[in-house]
């Protein structure tokens, strides 16, 4: 049978006996593209660090490949890479002497070090870049250079943790592409730590989500964000027209943002809005089902806790 990636059970993990950072979780993680999301404080970091055997659970149980992280941690790092969210790079060093030197630490003889490191930094975009200073990179180029370093011990899963902080708009989208073609080229297994839900959704094949160190839902992102029953009708102009219009033909409206809502009670609704939009000589831009979003997960925790 095969392994799961990652089996809990009932972990907890509490600070001081006060702090409560994972309560009673217990989820099974396939091999894949998986996001473990939470808003900052989940607990998100602490199971990371408790995976990679950093940090021992108060009570409860946790295998990585089917392997106790607290009894023989260094056999899960063997197979686990590691980008930790916060910048622990040594400024004055170059990525090729880093990177070389994190390979050496994980096990590999010098010369496979150095052509590991070229080999991660070539796949990471930095290969050119290679020899100069960390110092002098920007900060997306540190975030890959923090890539490179989990990758170069060829694991078979990465841990990454908040793996597009402080990035602008066009880095957040070129390290996804990144972690995607990774988790789908490469036969590497990747959890990405992130409290980013719509990142999760674009590049996940599956998600974790923990709210307060509980679970909240472990699924696939294809079933998270099935089609509603709620048609979503979008013009580029008349917007308040069209609802008034839909309402007269008995029909419930809803607004979000530039979108009318209207439940799909019957097929007779599509009908319904496509003879007002005729009717109105509108510009129709978007009529189909609106698809669940995985923030609604914490919108309906949030309201059942009101």
């Amino acid at each position: 049978m095969p392994v799961s990636l990652i089996v809990t059970d009932a972990l907890t993990k509490t600070y001081g006996g006060r702090v409560t950072a994972l309560s009673d979780l217990t989820v099974t993680v396939e091999p894949g593209v998986i996001g473990l999301v939470g808003a900052n404080g989940a607990g998100k970091s602490t199971f990371i660090k408790i995976m990679l055997g950093l940090l021992a659970p108060s009570s409860g149980s946790v295998r990585v490949f089917d392997i106790d992280p607290t009894v023989n941690p260094d056999q899960v790092r063997a197979r686990v890479g590691y980008m930790p969210e916060h910048d622990s790079l040594p400024p004055d060093v170059s990525a090729a002497e880093f990177v070389t030197h994190l390979g050496r630490i994980s096990g590999l003889p010098r010369t496979a070090a150095r052509e590991r490191a070229s080999e991660a930094l070539r796949h990471v975009g930095l290969y050119e870049e290679r020899y100069r200073q960390i110092g002098g990179y920007s900060t997306g180029m540190k975030q890959r250079v923090k890539l490179a370093q989990a990758l170069v011990h060829d694991p078979d899963l990465l841990l990454l943790d908040e793996p597009t902080n402080g990035l602008d708009p066009a880095g957040r989208d070129a390290m996804l592409a990144l972690i995607h073609r990774i988790g789908t080229e490469f036969g590497i297994s990747v959890v990405v730590c992130s409290h980013l839900l719509g990142e999760v959704e674009r590049i996940c094949d599956s998600l974790i989500a923990i709210e307060g160190g509980r679970l909240l839902r472990a699924d696939r992102i294809s079933e998270m964000t099935a089609a509603s029953d709620v048609l979503a009708v979008e013009v580029s102009e008349g917007t308040d027209a069209l609802a008034e219009a839909l309402t007269k033909l008995g029909l419930t409206v809803a607004r979000e943002d530039r979108l009318l809502l209207v439940p799909l009670e019957s097929d007779a609704a599509y009908d319904r809005i496509l003879q007002a939009v005729a009717d109105l000589e509108l510009p129709l831009h978007r009529l189909d089902q609106r698809r669940h979003h995985v923030a609604e997960l914490f919108a309906t925790k949030e309201t059942a806790d009101v």
